[in-house]
C-alpha cells in the first residue's frame, strides 16, 4: 500500500505557481467569473489530474450546496444527440465537473419527473435538448432555483441555442432541386416530398418553412399532400416511404428526409431498388450521416454544427443571460456525383 500523501489544493497551488482561491476556481468551474483566464485554468486542472487530485463532492456539496452534476436530457441517442452529449461531456470535464445524460423519449411525463429527481440530487444545473414542453420544464427549474438552457428548442422563459433551420432547410431544398432530373411527366412523381418529423415542433415546422420558400423562390408547385410530417420514429418512415412509393407507383423526383432517424427508416426500404430508380430521384437529408457517402446513390445532407451548438449554452448559462434565442447556421454537404 502506498505511503504517498493525497495532494490538497495547497500541493496544486504551488505546483501550478497560483494562489489557492485561484486553484479552487478552476476546479470548482466557477473561474469566467472570477476573470481567470482560459489558459491558467486548464493548466490548473491538468497538473491537478497528473497528481490524482479529486474534490470530494460529497463535502463540497454540504459546504456550497453544489454537487458538481450537470445534467443533459436528450429525447434519444441517434447520431446528432449522441454528438451533443459527447461534447457536453467533455466541456463538463473541462471544468472539473461531473456529466449526468439522460434520455426521456420525447415524453413530457418524463423530462418531469427527473427534473424532479435531479432536483433531489441538488443537480447544479440543466441543459435540456429537443424537450417537448420547455416552458414547463422552465418554470419546474424556475421553483426550484435550478440554473438551465435549452438546446435544439426554443423557451420563451430560458436563454435557448437552436439550429437555424428555415435557413438550413432552405439551403438543403435549394441542393434538391438544383440535382433534379429531367422530368418524367409522370404526374405526381415529378413532385418533391419533404418526409419525416413532428411539424408540431419548432424544429420542424421551421424546416417546412424553409422547404416551402425555396420552393416558392423558384416557383415549384407545392401541395400540402406533399409534406409528410407526423414523427421522427424511424420504423414510421419505413411505412411512410413505402406508402408513397405505392401511391405514386415509384418513388418521387425529388425527397427532403428530415433527420437521420428518418434517414435510416427511408433506407431500410429504398436500398432495395434498382440502381436507375435511385438516381433518377434527389435525395436531400436534414442531419449528416458518414456511411451515406458509402451509398449507391449521391444524398445531400446538412450537419447541424453541435459543438458550437453546446458551447454558446455553456457561455449563455455561465453569463447568467436572460431568456434569449440564439440560431446557429448549419454547414451544407452537396453530395458528389
Amino acid at each position: 500500500m502506498s505511503n504517498k500523501q493525497k495532494e490538497t489544493i495547497y500541493d496544486i497551488a504551488a505546483k501550478a505557481g497560483a494562489s489557492a482561491s485561484t486553484v479552487s476556481a478552476a476546479l470548482n468551474g466557477t473561474w469566467k467569473k472570477r476573470r481567470i483566464s482560459q489558459k491558467t485554468a486548464e493548466r490548473i486542472i491538468k497538473i491537478a489530474r497528473e497528481q490524482g487530485y479529486t474534490t470530494n463532492n460529497q463535502a463540497r456539496a454540504l459546504r456550497t450546496s453544489r454537487s458538481g452534476l450537470v445534467a443533459l436530457l436528450v429525447p434519444e441517442y441517434n447520431r446528432f444527440f449522441s454528438n451533443i452529449a459527447q461534447t457536453f461531456s467533455q466541456e463538463v470535464r473541462a471544468r472539473n465537473l461531473c456529466p449526468v445524460i439522460i434520455s426521456t423519449e420525447r415524453d413530457p411525463e418524463e423530462e418531469r419527473h427527473v427534473v424532479s429527481d435531479l432536483t433531489n440530487w441538488q443537480i447544479d444545473s440543466v441543459f435540456f435538448v429537443g424537450s417537448v414542453a420547455p416552458d414547463d420544464l422552465s418554470r419546474q427549474c424556475q421553483d426550484a432555483a435550478i440554473p438551465h438552457v435549452f438546446l435544439d428548442q426554443p423557451c420563451a422563459l430560458a436563454p435557448s441555442v437552436v439550429t437555424d433551420n428555415r435557413a438550413g432547410a432552405r439551403m438543403l431544398t435549394e441542393q434538391i432541386l438544383a440535382s433534379l432530373t429531367p422530368q418524367s411527366g409522370e404526374g405526381l412523381r415529378d413532385q418533391i416530398y419533404f418526409l419525416g418529423g413532428d411539424r408540431t415542433l419548432p424544429s420542424t415546422y421551421n424546416r417546412i418553412e424553409g422547404f416551402s420558400d425555396a420552393m416558392r423562390a423558384q416557383d415549384v408547385a407545392l401541395h400540402a399532400s406533399q409534406i409528410i410530417a407526423e414523427t421522427y420514429n424511424k420504423d414510421a418512415a419505413t411505412r411512410a416511404i413505402e406508402s408513397l412509393y405505392e401511391e405514386l407507383g415509384g418513388l418521387p423526383r425529388g425527397l427532403f428526409i428530415n433527420s437521420d432517424s428518418v434517414f435510416e427508416g427511408t433506407m431500410r426500404f429504398v436500398a432495395g431498388l434498382p440502381e436507375a430508380e435511385l438516381r433518377a430521384c434527389a435525395f436531400g437529408c436534414f442531419d449528416y450521416e458518414p456511411f451515406g457517402q458509402l451509398l449507391r446513390f449521391p444524398v445531400h445532407m446538412v450537419r447541424q454544427r453541435h459543438r458550437t451548438l453546446v458551447e454558446r449554452a455553456f457561455w449563455l448559462l455561465e453569463n447568467n443571460s436572460p431568456p434569449v434565442l440564439e440560431q446557429v447556421v448549419p454547414e451544407l454537404y452537396p453530395a458528389e456525383f
